[in-house]
C-alpha cells in the first residue's frame, strides 16, 4: 500500500513539472517584471502597433525576468528535434528563473490548449508546429489568457498572442505546411534559449499581439 501511493506521487511530480508543488488554486499575486529592457529592444517612442513585427538587438532582453513563482504552462506537440530543443530551453529558462512550469503534451491539441487555460497560469507557451491551427482556434475565445509562440506564428493573432520568430521558422499553419523557408537547423540552442527570454520578456511589459523576430542568431 504504502508502495503504490510512493509510486503516484511520483508520477504525479512528473506530470506537474519543476514546479513549486503549489497546486495554484490559492491566490496569486500579478506578475511584475524584474528589470527593464536593454537599449534597441523597442523603439521607447513608439510602441508597436498590433501584429506588428519588432527586431530587438541580441541580449536587449536579457534584464528582464519575471518574478519569483510565475506560472506558465508549456504544451508540446512533435518529437521533432526544433521542438525538443525549443522543449528544453523552456525548460532550463524556467530552473534558472524559479519558474513554476507545467508541462503538457497534446495528442488532442484543442482539448489540451483548452486545459490550459483552465489551470489559469500566467502564461502558455507553445512548442511545435502541429499547435499552431489548434491555437487560432482557442486564443481568441480567451482573450484575458497570455500566449507565447515559440518558432511559428498565428496567422491572425489577437491582442494576447505573441510570436517568436526567424526565417527558418516561420510556420504559420492555416494548411500551407511549413514555409518555404523552413530550416529545422535554424532551430539551435543558443536561438531558443534567445526566443523564450526574449517572448516572456515582452510579455511581461504588456508588448503583446506582435512578432519578435530574431534573424541575428
Amino acid at each position: 500500500m504504502l508502495r503504490a501511493a510512493a509510486t503516484l506521487a511520483v508520477a504525479a511530480a512528473l506530470v506537474t513539472g519543476c514546479g513549486s508543488g503549489d497546486d495554484w488554486s490559492q491566490p496569486h499575486p500579478t506578475p511584475t517584471p524584474v528589470g527593464t529592457f536593454g537599449p534597441g529592444f523597442v523603439d521607447p517612442s513608439s510602441a508597436p502597433t498590433p501584429e506588428a513585427t519588432i527586431t530587438p538587438e541580441p541580449g536587449s532582453w536579457n534584464a528582464v525576468h519575471p518574478s519569483k513563482g510565475y506560472r506558465v504552462v508549456l504544451i508540446t506537440a512533435g518529437d521533432d528535434a526544433p521542438t525538443r530543443t525549443l522543449v528544453t530551453a523552456v525548460e532550463d529558462w524556467a530552473r534558472a528563473e524559479h519558474v513554476d512550469l507545467r508541462t503538457l503534451r497534446a495528442g488532442d491539441p484543442v482539448p489540451t490548449i483548452v486545459k490550459a487555460v483552465e489551470m489559469g497560469p500566467d502564461l502558455i507557451v507553445s512548442a511545435g508546429n502541429d499547435l499552431v491551427d489548434p491555437l487560432a482556434v482557442v486564443t481568441a475565445s480567451h482573450l484575458a489568457q497570455q500566449f507565447l509562440v515559440l518558432g511559428a506564428e498565428v496567422a491572425e493573432p489577437t491582442h494576447n498572442v505573441t510570436a517568436v520568430d526567424w526565417t527558418g521558422g516561420s510556420f504559420r499553419g492555416e494548411g500551407l505546411g511549413a514555409s518555404s523557408t523552413y530550416d529545422a537547423a535554424s532551430f539551435t540552442s543558443d536561438r531558443c534559449a534567445a526566443s523564450i527570454r526574449a517572448g516572456v520578456a515582452a510579455v511581461l511589459h504588456d508588448l503583446t499581439g506582435i512578432v519578435i523576430w530574431l534573424d541575428q542568431f
